[in-house]
């Protein structure tokens, strides 16, 4: 039995045939399936993993670093003036030169301008402060070295001969005693030496080579930068190249007095060797930089010679008899004269060997100077008559 159909107010009218539904697909809802989209939260997928660890806040860190330090440098110019102002209002002192004045406080302002410069780009997460900061610091590290190794051996000389002055001017009754405070001083100044010649760069090289330091460099900053066109290695030698151009030139207009086999040329001829020697060092900067095979071949020639040039003068010539000719005062050669560095030599070994480790970079780096091999023509195919 069929069930009833509930009961309208009104008759339905019978459907005629052309009034009957044609069985036609629903269209799709898109209005509403976008609606549902839009509307109704969709739980978030796991967060896609970058390849690197983002050292952001390190770059950052370790440029507002470069930046303090270049602000410390700077404070060294007003010192070198106070210095210079001292010298000649002590009694019985010696003025300091105006050369020695000029080429100290262009040096630090060239350190704290580069400093500063190389942190900002840090800070910027730039390419090229990276790859600038990691072989600055190798060059920082490496002289550190040298410094702190020269400093360790000239210091207790230094101190022990103005204990022995002191002690023959008014008797030694607390020698005991200085000699402890002197010690103590010389080690506190070794420390603070070593750590920022020695500790602080290993910190940026350590840092700066890191894989994950590059790749957020290259991932903030996208684009190809001058520095990227050379090897690391390579940007290295020839910022060392460029560095020394500028210590050629301050050195030629301040101080010329250039050691040539065996005897010191002073005055024109000095200056002109020092600025000839500035010319060669800009061009090996550049070329270099650009991988050409003959700057290495010049540079690996040309250092030999420097290094004989400087043995043969510092084991030969008179270091005072230069000075004289340079028209140092009485009392400025009495002064010099009486430092016990000065006859020594050691500061002029060190830049020796200075020099010897620098030509050993060089026979290194020579993997990364091949001469460009022409390429063959292709054989043609016998023709047939």
């Amino acid at each position: 039995m069929e069930p009833e159909l509930p009961s309208t107010p009104e008759a339905m009218p019978e459907p005629t045939p052309e009034q009957t539904p044609q069985l036609i697909p629903a269209p799709t809802p898109v209005v509403a399936a976008t609606a549902v989209l839009t509307t109704t939260p969709v739980p978030a997928g796991p967060a896609v993993a970058l390849p690197y660890s983002d050292r952001s806040t390190g770059l950052t860190i370790f440029g507002i670093a470069q930046i303090i330090l270049g602000l410390l440098a700077a404070l060294m110019v007003p010192l070198i003036a106070l210095s210079a102002f001292m010298s000649r209002l002590a009694p019985g002192g010696v003025a300091m030169r105006p050369g020695q004045y000029i080429s100290g406080s262009l040096t630090y302002i060239f350190v704290a301008a580069a400093l500063v410069t190389l942190g900002i780009g840090s800070v910027q997460m730039k390419r090229w402060a990276r790859a600038l900061t990691l072989v600055t610091s190798w060059y920082w590290l490496i002289m550190g070295l040298l410094v702190t190794a020269l400093l360790t051996a000239v210091l207790p000389v230094v101190m022990r001969s103005a204990m022995r002055a002191q002690a023959n001017a008014a008797g030694a009754p607390s020698a005991e005693v200085s000699a402890g405070v002197m010690a103590v001083i010389l080690t506190l100044v070794i420390v603070f030496i070593a750590f920022f010649l020695i500790l602080v760069p290993i910190a940026f090289v350590v840092f700066y080579s890191r894989k994950d330091v590059a790749e957020t460099c290259r991932h903030r900053d996208p684009v190809e930068r001058w520095t990227d066109r050379a090897p690391l290695p390579v940007l290295g030698a020839s910022t060392i190249f460029f560095t020394g151009a500028i210590y050629m030139l301050l050195v030629g207009v301040t101080t010329p007095m250039f050691p040539f086999f065996g005897k010191y040329l002073t005055g024109f001829a000095g200056a002109a060797c020092f600025l000839a020697l500035v010319g060669l060092d800009l061009y090996l900067a550049i070329a270099l930089f650009r991988l050409k095979p003959l700057a290495w071949w010049i540079a690996a020639i040309t250092v030999p010679v420097r290094i004989l040039s400087m043995a043969l003068t510092y084991g030969k010539a008179d270091l005072m008899e230069a000075y004289s000719k340079m028209g140092w005062s009485d009392s400025q050669m009495q002064k010099l004269n009486a430092n016990p560095i000065v006859h020594s030599h050691v500061a002029l070994w060190w830049s020796l060997v200075s020099m010897v480790a620098l030509w050993g970079y060089l026979v290194w780096l020579k993997r990364f100077f091949k001469a460009p091999v022409a390429p063959q023509a292709e054989a043609l195919p016998a023709q047939t008559s």
